[in-house]
Parts: structure tokens; C-alpha cells; sequence
């Protein structure tokens, strides 16, 4: 349970760290200073370089098995670029460049992090748990550390958060010993590996999608008041945190291969009966949409580690990695389309959103003609 309890407070740390770092704090410095498409441009090609690196650094720790050393080197470099941010605030521009490492860096990091799965015999639950505190320490962040920190002391408090979540993994975590001279090449050829994570692709647009959009989409389908949306979001919240515990249980109890496929049928359902939703079932559905994002977050890493050679985890995992970031971009270009296109009806767009998902599933189902 101490190896569980570790892994988890990692996944705590991190999600403080996106919350009150890359959601809030410093977009809002930055756009002060920089117009945001530059910032938004500058934002994406981090996402691009990371993946590049990831390649090559998940490339070099398969084949060194030096996996926990590569998640402790690039942790600990994550906290000191955040602090390094503290001492910037007047120098707006070399601000951008250090965010950006620490972007890099950060991204290394959890790609590492995911590897330690390797070593335990109930993944799921290991999975699943980080999943619910994530939720848990996103809560926390934004609930009682936003409204009481300012820059540059956000960038100190938040990196100590990170560091000190982030040593019981340090200490109590082993080494996954797996070695092997990993081909890029191959990875790129496995049809059924690339398949996979395009499958995967198609969940996280419409998740990351939600996450974006969900208090725009209440505003103004339900004409909630803000309070009204803290209680939808709230709902949410405890349906990640109840959904990664439920997910991580089922996972250790049946296949990966048998609960993985649940998540096209769990997001088409609640986009197609969303539109349709009234009065207070919007609780409900808030309840479901968290849920529905910690069966994605638990299963897919663990599913990525299951199916595929264990031995090139940290390379596979870069691919996992990169559509977080791609689906943040994609989708939520995709949803702006459907908008336009629909002249928003935003109940439309997101009954069309649906698409993705049962696509996917046809993706992932097609993917099974193949052998790794």
C-alpha cells in the first residue's frame, strides 16, 4: 500500500501543478505582456518539442533501464524551473522561455512516472488512485490556494507542493530492471500500437474538450449562475474521484482488453443524452462526465502497458503523452467548427461530438486485426 499511496501523491502534486501554474496563474501573467495567439503558438510547439524529446529520452531509459532515475532528474529539474519562475516576473519574455522548459520538463517527467507502473501487480488500483487524488489535489488548489496566492510566491508554494508529493516516489517506488534497444522505427510500423492511440485520441479531444468548455456550455444552454456551475464542476470532481477507485477495482479484477473498449461506449452515450438533459439531471450528468474522464485517465495507461511490449514502456508512453496535448488543441478546434457550423446550438455540437468516440471504437476494433 506505501508503493500505492507514493505513486498516488505524485499524481497529487502534478495536478496542483497544472492547475495553479498552467490553468491559471501564469496565462494570466503572460497575456499581459504577450498577445495570446503567440503565447498559444508558443504553448503548442512545447507540446511538439516534448514529444520529440520523450522519444528519445523514453528511447535511451528502455534501453539503460534507468527509468526511475529519468523521472527523479526531470521532477526535480520541473520544481527548480517553477521556482526559477519567481524570480521572473519583471522579465515577461525570459518568463516564456523558462515556462516553457519546465513544460518540457514537467512532460518527461509524468511520462516516467507512468513507466513505475510497470511494477505493480494491482496497476489498476495504483492507476486509479492517482487518478482520484489528482482530483482530489486540483480541488484543494484551486478551492483554497488560488484565492490566497499571488505571483511570485504561487511559483514557490506550488513547486515545494510538487517536490514534496513527488520524494515518497522517489524513495519508495522501484526501478522497472527491463532493458531493450528500442527501435522508433518498429513503434512507428506497429499498426496495431499507432491504431491504438489514434483510438485513444478520439476519447481525449471530447474530454479535453469538456474540461475547456463545460462552464461555456452550462452559461449557456442552462443559463446557470456561477454558483450553479461550482455545483455541476463540484459533482464532477466527485465523479473522478469515486470513477478512479471503481475503474482501478474493475481493471485489477478483469482485463484491460475487456474494460479499455468501455470508454467509446461511456463518452458516445453521455454526448448523445447530454443534449437532452434537464433541471436538476444536469447534476447527474456532471456526476457521469467525471466518471467518464477517470475510466479514461485509470484505463489507458495501464491498458498501454498491458498490451504492448513491457520492455518499451517509456517510448509507448511518449505516444499516450502527446495525445493529452494534441486533444487539447484538436478538439477544441473541432468544437469551435461545430459551433460555427451549427450556428451555435451548442446542444447540436455536442451531440455530433459523439462522432469521435464511435469512431474510435471502430479504430480500436480494427486495430485488433493486428499483432504487436
Amino acid at each position: 500500500m506505501k508503493k500505492i499511496l507514493s505513486f498516488s501523491l505524485f499524481d497529487t502534486g502534478e495536478t496542483i501543478l497544472g492547475a495553479m501554474v498552467y490553468s491559471v496563474f501564469f496565462p494570466l501573467y503572460i497575456t499581459k505582456y504577450v498577445d495570446p495567439k503567440i503565447y498559444s503558438y508558443v504553448y503548442s510547439f512545447t507540446f511538439l518539442l516534448s514529444f520529440l524529446f520523450a522519444l528519445q529520452l523514453g528511447k535511451y531509459v528502455d534501453r539503460t533501464g534507468k527509468r526511475k532515475e529519468g523521472f527523479i532528474v526531470f521532477a526535480t529539474l520541473t520544481t527548480i524551473l517553477c521556482f526559477s519562475l519567481g524570480f521572473l516576473e519583471s522579465m515577461p519574455i525570459l518568463s516564456l522561455i523558462v515556462f516553457s522548459l519546465m513544460s518540457i520538463a514537467h512532460q518527461q517527467s509524468f511520462v516516467f512516472y507512468n513507466s513505475l507502473l510497470l511494477n505493480f501487480e494491482t496497476k489498476g488500483l495504483a492507476s486509479g488512485l492517482g487518478v482520484s487524488f489528482g482530483y482530489i489535489g486540483s480541488a484543494i488548489a484551486l478551492i483554497f490556494f488560488a484565492k490566497v496566492l499571488s505571483i511570485p510566491n504561487v511559483y514557490f508554494i506550488t513547486g515545494l507542493i510538487f517536490f514534496l508529493f513527488a520524494l515518497p516516489s522517489f524513495f519508495f517506488l522501484e526501478n522497472p530492471s527491463l532493458k531493450h534497444n528500442v527501435s522508433l522505427k518498429e513503434v512507428f510500423k506497429d499498426k496495431k500500437f499507432i491504431l491504438t492511440i489514434v483510438s485513444i485520441l478520439s476519447l481525449t479531444e471530447v474530454a479535453n474538450t469538456l474540461i475547456a468548455m463545460m462552464s461555456i456550455y452550462l452559461k449557456n444552454v442552462f443559463a446557470l449562475e456561477d454558483s450553479q456551475i461550482y455545483k455541476v464542476i463540484g459533482l464532477s470532481a466527485v465523479g473522478g474521484i469515486v470513477g478512479g477507485i471503481f475503474w482501478g477495482k474493475v481493471l485489477d479484477k478483469f482485463s484491460s482488453d475487456k474494460v479499455f473498449p468501455l470508454g467509446f461506449f461511456l463518452w458516445a452515450g453521455f454526448l448523445i443524452v447530454l443534449p437532452v438533459v434537464h433541471g436538476d439531471l444536469i447534476l447527474v450528468a456532471g456526476f457521469v462526465a467525471g466518471f467518464s474522464l477517470a475510466h479514461l485517465w485509470t484505463v489507458s495507461r495501464v491498458y498501454i502497458i498491458s498490451k504492448f511490449p513491457q520492455e518499451e514502456v517509456s517510448t509507448r508512453m511518449s505516444f499516450l503523452s502527446l495525445t493529452e496535448r494534441l486533444a487539447s488543441t484538436t478538439g477544441l478546434f473541432i468544437w469551435g467548427t461545430l459551433l460555427f457550423i451549427t450556428q451555435d446550438n451548442y446542444r447540436l455540437s455536442a451531440m455530433l461530438m459523439s462522432v469521435f468516440p464511435i469512431l474510435g471504437f471502430f479504430i480500436f476494433l480494427y486495430s485488433k486485426r493486428f499483432s504487436t
